[in-house]
């Protein structure tokens, strides 16, 4: 669905992008992730058309995206961080509007639409003023409006940028199921929906790609990968060196909390749970331990990780 082959675009002499390569087959959802400046957005926009590379190529169904950019924009639906609307039409109104500049025609324009409303869950708004409905219907309304010329390609930027907690969750659940049916491409600072709804993550950082992999991989493959919380009390030093020596600790960073009470950070192997040992550790030396607490590595450590400057 989606080929780049060492595509670049700089500003003067800033590389925003520089070289990247991947692919991305029919079906599924792609979470496309970086800090900011990192040249997510950048990308984004030359795949849709929006910029001009400086060098390299992309490609989308088959469609040169520069070359032959209407053919490719076809298959193409963008939604933007910050979507654009007209607040002053109808919901419905807007959509048929958008449905017939995308090149829906006739007969086919009313289903579209009609497919649409329900898919996004609009059905109850779709005669009301696009100004008065609350930012979590507005997200869907784009959403509705990326999807309504039935592309193979969906390309969602920050989706739930601005949503409270319950939106976040619905438009998830529509990712989620949208994936069923198109390849989504998902850009978003919100790591754990990414990690809840997509099959492979792309790391980007300085425009170069930095990982490429499924979320679980890229959790097994992390340095450090789990973290295990323990206050115990006791002499600080002796209690680090005894944890430190534990099989399958990697590493101990101790942080005293006041008397003879310390809490440390145990760094173990991706795999690594060390609970059990940590406890008859402490029973057997007659430390009191007050808190045993494995942090699971997540994607957002994996991202942290990948692009931390130090």
């Amino acid at each position: 669905m989606i080929e780049v082959n060492e595509l670049t675009k700089r500003y003067g002499r800033h590389p925003a992008v520089s070289g990247i390569s991947f692919r991305v087959e029919q079906g599924g959802i792609v979470g496309f992730l970086g800090p900011n400046g990192a040249g997510k957005t950048t990308t984004l926009r030359m795949l849709t058309g929006y910029l001009p590379p400086t060098s390299g190529t992309a490609s989308v169904a088959g469609y040169d995206v520069f070359r032959d950019s209407i053919a490719a924009r076809r298959s193409i639906g963008y939604m933007p961080e910050n979507v654009p609307l007209y607040g002053e039409m109808r919901v419905r109104e807007y959509l048929n509007f958008r449905a017939r500049i995308k090149g829906v025609t006739g007969g086919d324009v009313r289903r579209r639409v009609g497919d649409v409303l329900e898919t996004c869950g609009l059905t109850g708004v779709r005669r009301k003023m696009i100004k008065t409905l609350s930012k979590g219907y507005r997200q869907r309304v784009g959403l509705a409006d990326a999807l309504v010329h039935d592309p193979g390609l969906l390309i969602l930027d920050e989706p739930t940028n601005g949503l409270d907690p319950t939106q976040i969750r619905q438009i998830r659940e529509l990712i989620r199921r949208l994936g069923e049916h198109h390849t989504v491409m998902i850009s978003t600072h919100i790591l754990s929906e990414v990690q809840m709804v997509a099959g492979r993550v792309i790391i980007i950082d300085e425009g170069r790609i930095k990982a490429d992999d499924t979320p679980a991989n890229l959790i097994d493959e992390m340095r450090a990968a789990g973290r295990l919380q323990v206050e115990i009390q006791g002499d600080g030093e002796v209690v680090a060196g005894a944890l430190g020596r534990l099989n399958g600790v990697k590493k101990v960073v101790p942080d005293v909390l006041g008397g003879d009470w310390c809490r440390y950070l145990v760094w173990v192997a991706s795999d690594g749970d060390v609970r059990e040992q940590v406890a008859d550790l402490a029973a057997r030396h007659g430390w009191p331990l007050r808190s045993l607490f494995l942090h699971q590595a997540t994607l957002e450590d994996v991202f942290v990780e990948l692009t931390r400057k130090d």
